[in-house]
């Protein structure tokens, strides 16, 4: 079976500027054989975690906390070999949403504590994504690569920070070096790949 790649954009927008970044990086690693899919946020909501440990409790990586789309999405993160997260910089921070959905996906170990080894994305590939009508982009990209480094994750770099600039719908069409940055980050993502499965 061929390698599966997962983006979650975690725009509260239904046609968001966010998933036009994650599209072009979707594109080149389908050019690429890769298996694709795009996850939207917008209408699944996530719950904060509640700090109750009991994930640490379990033989297996799951959450405790019910009742919104957690446990749908954390499967497909399990399932895929790697994962981009995109999300639009609400006041130099990713969005809450996907925030609370990675936060979540990261406290569950395979062995008890959340700093056992293996955890459950070690050394899955990931790279994020942030978009931006101006500042903020910083921090927001430094907080997803905090998460994808303390899970394990290898993340590739790209011909610049993946970063979008974009504030109104459909302005991402006109950001050529965010979108040309987010294929390249995808073609990266496809050459890891291709040499972790040889």
């Amino acid at each position: 079976m061929g390698a599966k790649a997962l983006a979650l954009c975690g725009s509260p927008r239904q046609r968001s500027n966010t998933a036009v970044y994650l599209e072009a990086s979707l594109s080149a690693l389908a050019q690429h054989g890769v298996q694709t899919e795009l996850v939207a946020m917008w209408d699944r909501p996530i719950l904060s975690c509640r700090a109750c440990y009991a994930c640490w409790e379990s033989a297996e990586p799951t959450c405790q906390v019910r009742g919104d789309s957690f446990h749908e999405l954390f499967a497909k993160m399990l399932a895929a070999d790697a994962l981009l997260v995109g999300s639009p910089v609400h006041y130099s921070a990713v969005h809450p949403a996907i925030w609370s959905l990675l936060v979540r996906a990261g406290f569950p170990s395979m062995k008890g504590h959340p700093h056992s080894a293996p955890r459950p994305f070690s050394r899955k590939i990931g790279a994020p994504i942030t978009v931006a009508r101006r500042a903020g982009q910083n921090t927001a990209f430094a907080q997803l690569l905090l998460w994808f480094s303390i899970n394990e994750f290898i993340v590739p770099g790209s011909i610049y920070w993946t970063v979008g600039v974009a504030r109104s719908a459909g302005d991402a069409h006109g950001d050529a070096e965010g979108i040309s940055v987010a294929r390249r980050v995808g073609e990266n993502i496809a050459w890891l790949l291709d040499k972790l499965r040889a």
